[in-house]
C-alpha cells in the first residue's frame, strides 16, 4: 500500500526486533512505521534503544493498543505519530503525505529564524492533530481550493491557486482564510526579500473512513 502514497517506497518488512534492527542497519530507512506488540520485543523498547544507538529514523507507531500511558511512552521515545488500528488506508495516506511536507520543509529550509520555525511546527500539527470532518458538503469553489491545497506536495499560496482554479487571487484568499476558519487548512507564514510575510497553506488531516486492517513495514519517504 505505500507503495500507492507519492513520494514513498517499502524497502523492507519485517516481524521481529531482531529482523528490524539488521533491515534499518543495512537498508537505512528514513521512516520506520513499527508496531508495540512484537515477539521479541516491545516496539518502543525498539525505537528508544536506537534513539541510544543514535540511529537517525523517524517512526509512526501502528498498533492496537490504545492505553495512554503507551501512546505516552511512544511520543517521548520520538515518534512522529501513533496510528490505532483498525484505521482506513486514506489515514495513513494523510499522515504519511504530512509526514512528507514535514520532512521537505525541514531539509529544504536555510536558516532556523521565527518564520522557518513556525513553519515546520505547524507542519508536524498537521500530522498529529486530525482536523474533524467538515459536517456539510463545502460550496463548490471552496471545495476546489480545499482539494488545491490537500493535492500540493508542499504549502501553497492564494496566487498558485488563482493560476490552477483560473480564479482571482482575492477570490482564492478569501476562500483560504474561510478554510483556515474551519480548521480545514493551516497557515504558514513565511517572509519574502522585501520583509512581507507571504501566506501559504498545507491541509490538516481529516478523521479516518472506516477501517482497512493494515500491515506493518519499513519505509523510505
Amino acid at each position: 500500500r505505500l507503495a500507492r502514497v507519492d513520494g514513498f517506497e517499502c524497502v523492507g518488512e519485517v516481524y521481529t526486533a531482531a529482523a528490524a534492527r539488521e533491515a534499518i542497519e543495512r537498508l537505512q530507512p528514513e521512516l520506520l512505521l513499527l508496531d508495540v506488540h512484537l515477539p521479541d520485543e516491545n516496539g518502543i523498547s525498539l525505537l528508544r534503544s536506537l534513539q541510544v544507538a543514535g540511529t537517525q529514523i523517524d517512526s509512526i507507531i501502528i498498533t492496537a493498543a490504545r492505553d495512554l500511558n503507551t501512546v505516552r511512552s511512544a511520543m517521548s521515545s520520538g515518534a512522529v505519530y501513533y496510528l490505532v488500528k483498525p484505521f482506513s488506508y486514506d489515514q495513513l495516506r494523510l499522515q504519511l503525505d504530512a509526514y512528507r511536507r514535514w520532512r521537505h520543509e525541514l531539509e529544504s529550509a536555510v536558516r532556523g529564524d521565527q518564520s522557518t520555525v513556525d513553519t515546520l511546527f505547524n507542519l508536524r500539527r498537521a500530522a498529529v492533530e486530525p482536523a474533524a470532518a467538515p459536517q456539510h458538503r463545502l460550496q463548490p469553489t471552496m471545495q476546489k481550493v480545499f482539494d488545491a491545497v490537500r493535492s500540493s506536495p508542499n504549502p501553497i499560496g492564494a496566487a498558485d491557486i488563482a493560476d490552477q482554479l483560473g480564479v482571482s487571487r482575492p477570490t482564492a484568499a478569501r476562500y483560504l482564510s474561510a478554510l483556515e476558519r474551519k480548521g480545514l487548512v493551516v497557515l504558514d507564514l513565511a517572509y519574502g526579500g522585501t520583509g512581507r510575510p507571504l501566506n501559504s497553506y498545507t491541509a490538516q488531516s481529516i478523521a479516518p473512513k472506516p477501517p482497512q486492517r493494515q500491515g506493518d513495514g519499513v519505509s523510505r519517504g
